[in-house]
């Protein structure tokens, strides 16, 4: 079998297509957000000159072409074979950041690779974690309903998770997750979900509750709980026990551990930036010395909401059908901060509207959708929980971003798949989707 033979054999070339698409997608939204009508600029020696984003945008695409291609004509046992070495090298990359690493925005997670090309470990890892997670997950003697086998995976996903946190890359720690709750499709309990989404209910509950309102309804809660279940507990003291436990728990969270993280472990502005999600207004100084309030006020010149409300009025000022290409006022006037990467949605809602997003977003609802298709079709384990842990990582990616540029989430730096500026980013996603594509293709092999 020839080369051309061997490339095209099984490859879902769907999946290539909407991949492509959004690339291009991407392109031309970074040449919205930086496009000069200088009538002295020739934008089309721009595209090629390297010297604006949108033209190293297009360098970084050419170069992943040449790495989808790479991993097509690849041997699928060789992700098996090297899925913890990876994860290794991976840890070890995230490590060296805090000895090399270089703060960009405040977060310390990029190693400098010269040529104006920053690595982000937190993001690569994302790609390691998933085929480590999935190797594990495919071993044939594991048997998945004993804890130990539960918490040596929840370690593999979460591992990644702490170090990003201690980076100041929040949105990335939030990815990781992501790629943990995939582990419910493989029999982790259902009570884990719902312990942690009761968990996210509680925070949420605290931010926008008075402290002393919220105990009080914790205890009605407990207290119906315990009438409920009392000829139970007649029987069996222990069930009493457990739930004064659970109540108690739920109150020294309110009163006590949200509070610390929020005053003490998150930066000023991640916080004023979770509670002005809720609609509440943080106080940067309250319990933290007068250095500190000093060295936030100076810091933090703009309304901590500044660059989401401007996000939301060049997506409003798009109204039904957009300004069209090239006529957006909040794109050309450089209104909204960060355009090109982190609100890099709002050029296509300024520019193409209501309807332009809404189609936009549908080319991403038919790449998840594909993609969950892909994994049922597996017969290897492997493939299907690497499946699944792209599908994770994009939607996490998808909708944290969007949420984020219309006001529903923090802004926690998270890059919009295929469409935001970035070289470490596209190149992540490519060998994500094309790591994918290739096993899918050998979907016949029972991978290990």
């Amino acid at each position: 079998m020839n080369q051309p033979e061997k490339l095209a054999k099984g490859i879902d070339w769907f999946v290539v297509f909407l991949y492509a698409t959004l690339l291009c997608t991407g392109i031309l939204c970074i040449f919205m957000v930086e496009y000069n009508p200088d009538p002295n600029v020739n934008s089309l020696t721009a595209f090629f000159s390297g010297k604006t984003e949108y033209s190293k945008q297009l360098i970084f695409s050419g170069v992943c072409a040449l790495l989808a291609i790479f991993i097509l004509l690849s041997d699928s046992k060789l992700y098996t074979a090297f899925a913890n070495l990876s994860y290794l090298f991976g840890i070890i990359l995230m490590f060296a950041t805090f000895v090399v690493g270089k703060d960009i925005n405040g977060s310390k997670s990029w190693i400098p690779m010269g040529g104006g090309f920053n690595l982000q470990p937190a993001q690569l890892c994302v790609i390691f974690t998933s085929l480590a997670l999935s190797k594990y997950l495919s071993m044939q003697d594991l048997d998945f309903t004993k804890v130990k086998s539960q918490v040596i995976a929840v370690a593999i996903a979460l591992f990644p998770a702490m170090l990003s946190i201690l980076q100041n890359e929040t949105g990335m720690a939030l990815v990781y997750f992501g790629i943990f709750n995939l582990m419910i499709t493989e029999r982790l309990p259902g009570s884990i979900l719902l312990v942690g989404f009761s968990f996210g209910v509680l925070v949420v509950a605290t931010l926008i509750m008075e402290p002393n309102t919220l105990a009080v309804i914790l205890t009605i809660i407990a207290a119906i709980a315990i009438y409920i279940l009392r000829k139970k507990i007649k029987r069996s003291r222990s069930l009493l026990v457990f739930i004064l436990f659970i109540w108690a728990g739920c109150v020294g969270i309110q009163r006590f551990a949200v509070p610390y993280i929020f005053n003490n472990v998150f930066q000023c502005y991640q916080s004023s930036r979770i509670y002005a999600m809720v609609g509440k207004v943080y106080d940067c100084g309250q319990n933290r010395s007068t250095l500190k309030r000093e060295e936030d006020n100076k810091k933090f010149v703009k309304p901590d909401d500044y660059n989401v409300r401007q996000s939301k009025i060049a997506i409003g000022s798009g109204g039904l059908l957009g300004r069209g290409f090239l006529k957006g006022t909040q794109t050309r006037g450089k209104y909204v901060p960060e355009q090109q990467t982190d609100f890099v949605f709002t050029s296509i809602g300024e520019a193409f509207g209501f309807i332009g997003s809404f189609a936009f977003l549908m080319l991403y609802l038919l790449l998840l959708f594909r993609i969950v298709k892909i994994a049922e079709r597996q017969r290897s384990v492997f493939s299907r929980v690497y499946a699944y842990c792209v599908a994770s990582i994009l939607l996490l990616h998808i909708t944290i971003n969007v949420c984020m540029a219309v006001g529903l989430f923090p802004v926690v730096g998270i890059p919009l798949p295929m469409i935001s500026y970035g070289g470490s980013s596209l190149v992540t996603f490519t060998i994500l989707i094309f790591i994918l594509v290739r096993l899918d293709a050998d979907r016949q092999m029972i991978l290990r």
